[in-house]
Order: C-alpha cells, then structure tokens, then sequence
C-alpha cells in the first residue's frame, strides 16, 4: 500500500501506478540487494520528486557559503523527497547536495547537475510510518555526478579494480537520474551509484562493523608529527566513547624515533595496530592507476577501519573520480617516491624499510599482470562504454560537463592510453620485460 499521497508533485495518475511499502523493497528485515541496487548490466533509473519550496531552501542555503574561501566546509542541508524506482515509491526520503569544492564548482558554473546524498529513514521521527525505511536493504546512497570527469568512468573503474584486487571499496552502479522540484521532471544526467561506507560496505566485505571507523580531513589525516587533532578524524561510529586511542597508537607509532633505533621493534608495534601489508596493497593499485586526489597529495579520500578481531586499522579508499587521471599532480606519478615529502609519514616512513618496499614491489607487479592487465581493463571500458552511451548522449545543456558528445569519445580514448601508460610504467619500475 502507499502510506500517503505524495507532497512533491507525482501526478496522481502515476501514484495509482506504483506499488508502496514491501518488506524486500522498504524493510530493514532485508539483506542489502546487490544484484538490483549494484546491478552491472544495466543502467538504473531514478525518479525524485522534491517540492518547489524545499529545492529553493536548498539553493539558497548552498549560496549562503561564501565560495571565494576554499578552507569552509560546505555542510548542506537536508530536505524531504520522494523517489520512485521501478515502478515502486519512497516516501520522504532525505536528500541534500554533497561535496565540497566539486560542489563550490558546479554551483560557481551555474550548472545544476550537482552530486546528492539520499537517506531512506532520516525523517522517521516525523513519519513513524516510515521506521527504518530502506532502499533493497540500504540505508543511505551517493548519487555522484562525476564531476571532472568526461570518461563517467574513473570512479567505477577505480572502485572495481581496489575491490577485485582484494580491497575494502565501495560497489558501484550507473544511474539515470530525473528530478522533478516544481517544473516537472528533468534530466539531471548519467550518476554513478556510490554504497555508503558506514551503511554496507564495512559489515558486508570486512563481517563486523562494531570498530571503530574514521573519515579523517585537514592537516590531522597527514599524520604528520604536530599535526594530530581529534576533531580532524571525524569518527563516523561509537561516537559516544569518545575512544581515539587506536588512531592516536597509530600517530604516535609512525612518528616513533624507535625506527631509527630498533628497525623491527617499530615493525612490530607499527603492525600491532595498523594493517601495513593492506596499506602497501592499496598504494600499490592507487600509484599504479595514479589516483592523486588523496593521501601522499590531499589530507581527504580515506578511511580508517579498526576491525575488532585484528585490533588493527585498515586502510579503504574512498571518492576515486580523480582516479586514472592523466595529470601529474603530486608524487603519486611516480612509482618509487623519490622526494616525497616528509609530511606523508605512512607511505616515507613505511616504504623505508626495504622488507616493505619489496612487499610493495611486488603487489605493483601483481596488480599490473591481473586486474591491471591492459586487455582486460580495455575490455571492461568497452562495456561500460556500451553500457552507458546512450545516456551520456542524452544529456542536456545546464546539466552535463560535457560542451559536446565528443567530449566522451576522446575522454574514452584518454582513459585507454593512460592504461596503456601505467602498465608499462609498472612493468619499468618492477623490471619485468616488456618483449617476453
């Protein structure tokens, strides 16, 4: 049954149409449903419906930011909606804009195709109707609107490869997104799906996600010496606690003097808290497909995970649409680090060691021969590219990146030579033959 008729403009003719609460579309009794919400094969479509006046507060409240200073959070708020996927309708769903400088960027150009955050239950106290509502089974989903990049590639792309490379990394999916906040429905453009972290991710990949899970930003996610500050950490769970002496160990372990004097006592306690061999992992697949929009080049785009049975913090990646870029910001270019700055103590201090660098070696030469391996990576790029053509084509003026369609086919060619490139990159640097 519909709990109620909708406030946000459906017609009420298609509100005849649509099926209501279910417990496999809408309960918290079902388990999270990949093959639908994720599903690989097709893109999804999305209906929104918001009321004129709430998208006018949005606005309003997004231009309230003085965008001329970069260091001001943009904290957006957030409104009722409804949303109406296959056939079947969400009542007073919480949405908002997010992001923080591609957000500043999109509404600086006048462009409307902005990223949004949907929570399925935010407005549970007022419609008790709606207790513990979700979406297939989740709670919350980032609608990214792949901002800088043209290829509507680099986030899915890069957040497969860390996964299938045994990575904890959010699933992706394509949508294509239709809001209707007062002048009927508009195509908003093709999105990438993005699963929330503190929703599915840590419980479905890691089997527990009782520990402790951190989103640093700002100077503290350095872990630079001087730099620590709690409220830079950002603890997304266990809040009340107010425990941080986990990340703190970390801090102060990294920054440890002992390495200079016991090598492998600073080993053992750097690894009683941290999953070094993880981190090496994931540096090896973001320098090899050169993701510089995070640790090593920006204080953003992690997580820490301390997981209850290891008692160590893993480390996950998080917003890759920079990932498999061309540009040579930063040292994530370059696959040996020569000259990084001191500032980025996990990856100096780490790949100091020689039993470390030798483990990082090795997983770049891994990665670069299976998931990195270029005919298998141009032939998931075609698919995609079959895959979401037609929606890309689709987009309209004051709602797409893109000045033409051409902008997508060279962005697709751009995409495939910089495989190209970074494979044999990785070949160089870990001494495999090219000719064999």
């Amino acid at each position: 049954m519909l709990i109620s008729l909708s406030l946000y403009a459906i017609p009420e003719s298609d509100l005849d149409n649509l099926n209501g609460w279910g417990d496999l579309t809408h309960s918290k009794k079902a388990d999270p449903d990949y093959s639908t919400v994720f599903n690989q094969n097709e893109v999804l479509t999305m209906k929104v419906y918001i009321d004129e006046d709430d998208w006018g507060a949005m606005i309003n409240d997004l231009n309230s930011y003085n965008t001329r200073l970069r260091d001001i959070a943009i904290d957006p708020i957030w409104v009722e909606a409804d949303v109406v996927f296959e056939e079947t309708l969400w009542e007073n769903v919480g949405i908002r804009f997010k992001g923080n400088s591609s957000l500043r960027s999109v509404a600086q150009s006048g462009n409307e195709k902005f990223s949004f955050k949907l929570d399925f239950d935010r407005y549970e106290d007022d419609y008790p109707e709606i207790d513990n509502q979700r979406f297939y089974g989740f709670n919350q989903l980032n609608l990214n609107n792949n901002f800088s990049d043209t290829s509507f590639m680099h986030e899915k792309l890069a957040s497969d490869l860390f996964r299938e490379f045994g990575l904890v990394s959010a699933q992706t999916s394509y949508c294509a997104l239709s809001i209707d906040h007062g002048e009927g429905l508009q195509y908003f453009g093709l999105y990438t799906i993005v699963e929330e972290m503190d929703d599915t991710v840590i419980e479905t990949q890691l089997g527990d996600d009782s520990g402790n899970l951190y989103k640093p930003d700002g100077p503290a996610a350095s872990f630079q010496w001087g730099s620590y500050n709690e409220e830079e950490l950002d603890k997304k769970n266990n809040s009340k606690e107010g425990d941080y002496s986990d990340v703190e160990a970390l801090y102060n372990i990294i920054n440890s003097k002992s390495q200079a004097v016991n090598i492998e006592r600073w080993k053992k306690d750097l690894e009683e808290v941290f999953n070094v061999d993880g981190f090496l992992k994931w540096l090896a697949v973001n320098t090899t497909i050169h993701n510089w929009d995070t640790y090593g080049n920006s204080t953003r785009n992690y997580y820490l995970y301390n997981h209850p049975d290891t008692k160590q913090l893993n480390w996950i990646p998080w917003d890759n649409n920079e990932a498999l870029s061309t540009s040579r910001k930063g040292r994530l270019y370059d696959f040996d680090y020569t000259g990084l700055s001191s500032a980025w103590p996990l990856i100096t201090h780490i790949l100091d060691d020689e039993e470390y660098r030798a483990i990082y070696k090795n997983y770049v030469e891994e990665f670069s021969h299976t998931e990195f391996d270029p005919e298998k990576v141009m032939a998931r790029i075609d698919d995609f590219y079959n895959l979401i053509k037609p929606y890309v084509e689709a987009e309209e003026s004051g709602y797409t990146f893109l000045r033409s369609t051409r902008d997508f086919e060279s962005s697709i060619e751009t995409l495939k030579e910089h495989v190209l490139a970074r494979s044999r990159a990785a070949k160089e640097y870990t001494g495999y033959r090219l000719n064999r």
